[in-house]
């Protein structure tokens, strides 16, 4: 069995790395590093290498899970196995770079070992030199780079996994915008990445079957082509700029329609530092519970009411300012990952927060049940809170997560990973990207100080109420509308008290 599947596996790489040579070696200008068999030789050698490492260090037979030593073993064996991960991120760079950085993000789901070696993606993309920035601009605006921009800034504001942004001046009007440009080899490289990836991760599940990462590979499959067209991205822009022009406080770049194509996005440059850039906070006397509560605002009116979501809230897409009238402002950018979520999940997910805040179990067990995982619904609860199950017990609200808690709750994701893998792998897909975003968020409210305080939460709890009893008062009579009505107002009004009496609490 084992070499049939090894002697098929053979023949679909030889010949999709055949076809792919052809394409991604003409697709990219005859680049040698995006040539098919060169990236499927680099992925399958790391894969290898990674599943020996495994099977000789952590699954030996010699190694005993009740050693005192164990632990130890285990931390090791996972940093080399990241390590190797990272080795290839950066050599294949593109669709590598942004799985990686989707690992390191979920802090509250993968290994410590594995999110502190990934995390570095973040700021150490691949850079394009700009002559072949010019070169994409020019092919797709069909005019030279100096009809369009009178300046372009050679240094780019921020380098990412698919593409880069520059900061320019429109020839036209005197304008700073900012362009975003792909990466010259992301698109052509993509196609073969992903079914590289997929072949590797079916190896992988077959020889280790706890190890469930088909999930991943579904989101990037779904993900990756949205990211890769910009005429997506700003359609997403527009959408989100009208949802929330009621947001004072919230400035999205418009999109400057004419100067943007597929792989060139053109748009209004904004001044302003990264939301955890505490030095810029602090020079600039910005209040950092402001910040956090603005940041929780927006994304609960995300989440539970529009149901249309950033997905990518790293701190490089949210900068903070004060404008001339002394208002702070928060700024959103990187509008290519969106999760749009059905009216039914958006109301049950925000049941199952109400039943976390409220501290109820049955409940708990109900909506985690709702979201297909019933059997180890406590640590899914425990996902999403990123808390541990004595705190969620004890009550998130009324307990303050320390750094203690945290680290108990780091230590103990290895001795869950395998039982983590199957909630990913088994839960209503369209919390995966919640799942990211949360981590996302809380890793920005620990750097501003403000977790413990709860601050982000105070507009959830709100945003949540309405959700669940809107589509009530939607649907009854008038004397059941009043009933619910009263129930919904009461309950508002005890969240309003709760959290006065928590921030008085925090003062003294």
């Amino acid at each position: 069995m084992l070499i049939k599947m090894l002697g098929r596996t053979i023949g679909l790489g030889v010949l999709s790395g055949t076809v792919a040579t052809a394409y991604s070696f003409y697709d990219n200008d005859f680049n040698i590093d995006s040539v098919g068999l060169v990236r499927f030789s680099r992925a399958s050698s790391t894969g290898l290498r990674v599943m020996y490492h495994y099977k000789t260090t952590l699954y030996a037979p010699s190694v005993n899970k009740s050693s005192p030593n164990y632990q130890e073993i285990r931390s090791k064996s996972h940093k080399k196995a990241a390590e190797l991960l990272l080795d290839l991120c950066r050599t294949n760079k593109g669709v590598y770079i942004k799985i990686g950085q989707h690992i390191g993000t979920l802090e509250n789901l993968f290994p410590k070992e594995y999110t502190d070696t990934l995390k570095v993606l973040h700021s150490q993309a691949p850079i394009t030199p700009l002559k072949d920035i010019y070169k994409i601009i020019k092919e797709d605006l069909k005019q030279d780079v100096d009809q369009l921009f009178s300046e372009i800034d050679p240094k780019p504001l921020g380098a990412a996994s698919l593409a880069q942004v520059h900061k320019a001046k429109l020839r036209s009007t005197g304008e700073n915008v900012a362009i975003k440009v792909q990466h010259s080899y992301v698109r052509g490289d993509a196609k073969i990445d992903i079914a590289i990836i997929e072949t590797l991760v079916n190896i992988g599940s077959y020889f280790f079957p706890d190890f469930k990462f088909k999930w991943l590979v579904k989101q990037t499959k779904q993900n990756i082509p949205k990211e890769l067209d910009f005429t997506i991205e700003a359609q997403n822009t527009e959408t989100i700029r009208s949802m929330f022009k009621h947001l004072k406080w919230l400035k999205i770049p418009k999109i400057y329609d004419e100067l943007s194509s597929s792989r060139v996005l053109t748009l209004e440059f904004f001044e302003g530092g990264q939301i955890n850039d505490l030095e810029y906070i602090n020079r600039n006397k910005l209040k950092v519970d402001e910040i956090s509560d603005k940041l929780g605002s927006l994304y609960s009116e995300m989440i539970f009411k529009n149901g249309f979501v950033h997905s990518d809230p790293h701190p490089g897409n949210l900068l903070v300012n004060k404008d001339k009238n002394g208002q702070l402002n928060l700024i959103l950018l990187d509008h290519g990952l969106y999760a749009t979520l059905s009216d039914s999940f958006r109301r049950t997910y925000a049941k199952l927060w109400m039943s976390i805040l409220n501290n109820n179990d049955d409940r708990m067990k109900k909506y985690c049940t709702k979201l297909g995982v019933a059997e180890m619904y406590g640590l899914l609860v425990c996902m999403v809170a990123g808390r541990t199950w004595d705190s969620v017990q004890d009550g998130i609200v009324t307990k303050k997560l320390t750094d203690a808690e945290k680290e108990k709750f780091q230590s103990g994701i290895p001795l869950v990973l395998t039982e983590t893998l199957y909630i990913l792998e088994t839960v209503n897909p369209q919390i995966l990207l919640l799942l990211k975003t949360n981590d996302l968020i809380r890793g920005i409210d620990t750097t501003l100080g403000t977790l413990s305080k709860l601050t982000s939460l105070r507009p959830m709890t709100v945003t949540c109420i309405n959700t669940i009893y809107d589509k009530q008062l939607f649907k009854s009579s008038f004397w059941t509308s009043l009933s619910i009505q009263l129930r919904k107002q009461w309950s508002l009004l005890r969240a309003k008290l709760f959290f006065f009496w928590l921030s008085i609490i925090d003062t003294a």
